[in-house]
């Protein structure tokens, strides 16, 4: 009986095997923003807003990105002729999403953008860690989104063991030396006030020195729930949980929306 796994009278014969050379990933862009002063710190930046994510926060602003369709629906050789008229009138890329690092042409695509010149900066919620890692050599600054403890994850992420992921990136963020924000977005239904403090002290425990609570807003939110509380968050989390925040960390920042 034969085992291998092509006959004798082929095994040896090259000019019968045709060698497929995978095509190179091309990043998914769903969005491009081309000019803001918030998303970079310091710096004027154009966002790029990837597809695809693998959770399904009930907060989230961009579900329109979840899904991931076959085709991305802005070419990517367009997006970069775009970014090549802007050298000189903004400083950086910021590559959202979605969640860029499901994406596997983000490395690629970081390092042309920044072939051009520009600073790159990472939003991502550390859904693949070892994507995020593989890319840090190439970035400037992350914003990582810390959902909740990493224990609830799933309360907020409806992904079971989403935490893990998580906790994961933390490690490879503190590891790497890039500079890098922590940041969560909170309602009341999702982490209250005294699991917010916690947060933070689990945070600041693990060596992060940057962090931002994102109270809840419903602009882009199709919750309806999470939105009808969350219409009165004015006063939320307190002076309390903020000053105590603010004690743990070099920089905290309580942000609201407009």
């Amino acid at each position: 009986m034969h085992t291998d796994l092509f006959p004798p009278q082929h095994a040896f014969a090259p000019d019968r095997i045709r060698i497929r050379r995978s095509p190179i990933p091309r990043l998914k862009i769903g969005g491009l923003v081309p000019f803001t002063a918030t998303d970079y710190p310091g710096l004027l930046a154009a966002v790029l807003f990837v597809q695809g994510c693998p959770w399904r926060c009930g907060y989230c602003h961009n579900p329109h990105l979840q899904p991931r369709t076959a085709d991305s629906p802005l070419d990517w050789n367009e997006v970069m002729a775009f970014l090549r008229r802007r050298v000189g009138l903004i400083d950086g890329v910021v590559f959202s999403g979605g969640e860029p690092t499901m994406d596997p042409g983000l490395g690629i695509a970081i390092r042309e953008v920044r072939a051009l010149g520009y600073r790159i900066g990472l939003h991502t919620g550390g859904t693949h860690p070892r994507r995020l890692a593989q890319v840090l050599p190439d970035v400037d600054w992350v914003g990582l989104d810390v959902k909740a403890g990493f224990r609830d994850y799933a309360r907020v992420t409806q992904v079971a063991g989403s935490g893990e992921p998580a906790r994961a990136s933390l490690r490879a963020m503190l590891d790497s030396g890039v500079d890098f924000e922590c940041r969560t977005t909170a309602h009341p239904d999702l982490i209250d006030a005294d699991g917010l403090l916690a947060l933070g002290r689990e945070l600041a425990g693990l060596g992060v020195r940057r962090y931002a609570v994102q109270v809840f807003r419903p602009q882009g939110c199709e919750d309806e729930d999470l939105n009808a509380r969350g219409r009165f968050l004015r006063d939320w989390p307190g002076a309390a949980v903020q000053d105590a925040l603010t004690a743990l960390f070099d920089a905290f920042e309580l942000r609201r929306g407009a």
